[in-house]
């Protein structure tokens, strides 16, 4: 049986190995046209007629959501699953409270943007402005990013020398309080009423707006994939780069880094900041596509689903991370036919993907030749004995 087991861990590696050989291997232009087909790819999927695959809409469903609509909210949990890789992927810090950051991006369009918000109205009595003034759409993009890195650094700088279950602790703590404080301010967030009127591109939600309007989800969702293509670049480059080395020497020996002088609190705290900006950007898109936020949906389960995400698809692999967030926000709608038992469905097949891939769908090379070492060393140590 154990040895049934090690060759299954020896093939499981060596697919996944070969693979990313193989498209290493390829000349340049094949690889530049295959990222091109995949890219055309994701832009077709709201119109996808293709057949044979035309079972995967989920608008095909009895009760099922707009099919666009739900390819959003995939883009969105993608972009949640990038920022999240960062910090538990790259940086190995564990954040059970990122709907915090996700719930101060939405937050900074709504109290900004929209006409209905009480900041934007105190902002109009003390200045005397027109009633229909507000934050632009751009500017609101900006503040979210900002704000969430302030967020980050508030929450890092004090924290980021606790390790472990500590740090997770404390985070899923931050994340309660943004909710809470969201709840509770009725005077800045409205309190469980919620924000209404957010704005878009096009401004505030109408039936005059041409592109991003109410009902059809698909040019937020060519926006939110836009936006999820150019952070996976520039969080790959940035991967790649002494910032990413720094990342990875401090999550596999924190105590060897510091010997080596890599200061282990600088770069955790960049990797804290970097990932709250990416998780205040998707917030910011989502609040932005619904026009409406209020303090219930930024719950706890939330976070505990990025978190999945990023366990399930492969913790460190940007690839993997982008799976597990596709099938996490996917599943469920696609099994909305069985909608008593999807749940339970849908959780004894995380249970699964744990106990036969622990490491992941799709593990980070490096986790894979972990994997690999501790195979061969598990097969040379009875000749050993």
């Amino acid at each position: 049986m154990i040895d049934k087991i090690r060759t299954a861990d020896r093939r499981r590696v060596g697919v996944l190995t070969s693979v990313g050989d193989r498209w290493r291997a390829l000349p340049k232009w094949q690889q530049a046209i295959g990222l091109a087909a995949c890219v055309a790819f994701l832009y077709y999927l709201p119109l996808l007629g293709i057949p044979g695959l035309t079972w995967l809409r989920t608008d095909s469903i009895a009760g099922g959501n707009n099919w666009a609509g739900v390819l959003f909210i995939c883009a969105i949990y993608v972009l949640v699953a990038i920022g999240l890789n960062v910090v538990v992927g790259l940086a190995g810090l564990l954040d059970l409270g990122y709907i915090g950051f996700f719930a101060v991006g939405a937050y900074s369009v709504a109290l900004f943007g929209s006409t209905n918000s009480p900041v934007v109205k105190w902002i109009q009595q003390e200045f005397d402005l027109p009633k229909t003034w507000a934050v632009t759409w751009a500017i609101c993009l900006l503040l979210a990013i900002v704000l969430t890195m302030i967020f980050g650094v508030l929450l890092g700088w004090p924290t980021l020398r606790l390790r472990g279950d500590y740090l997770a602790i404390v985070t899923l703590g931050f994340g309660e309080i943004i909710r809470i404080v969201a709840r509770n301010a009725t005077g800045l967030t409205n309190g469980p009423q919620g924000i209404s009127a957010i704005p878009g591109p096009e401004g505030p939600p109408s039936a005059q707006n041409e592109i991003f309007g109410l009902i059809d989800a698909k040019p937020w969702y060519w926006l939110a994939i836009t936006v999820v293509l150019l952070m996976v670049f520039a969080v790959r480059r940035l991967e790649r780069s002494r910032v990413g080395r720094a990342w990875l020497a401090v999550r596999e020996d924190e105590d060897a880094a510091a010997v080596m002088g890599v200061y282990p609190f600088k770069f955790k705290l960049w990797a804290f900041a970097i990932g709250a900006a990416l998780g205040g950007l998707s917030g910011f898109l989502f609040a932005s596509r619904n026009a409406f936020i209020d303090p219930t949906q930024f719950n706890a389960n939330l976070s505990i689903l990025f978190v999945a995400m990023v366990v399930v698809g492969g913790s460190g692999n940007m690839i993997g991370v982008s799976l597990g967030a596709v099938l996490l926000a996917y599943l469920p709608e696609r099994f909305r036919e069985i909608a008593d038992y999807r749940w339970l469905a849908f959780g004894l097949a995380m249970v699964l993907v744990m106990i036969l891939r622990p490491q992941g769908l799709i593990p980070s090379r490096r986790r894979a030749r972990e994997l690999k070492d501790r195979a061969a060393e598990a097969e040379e140590a009875p000749a050993h004995v």
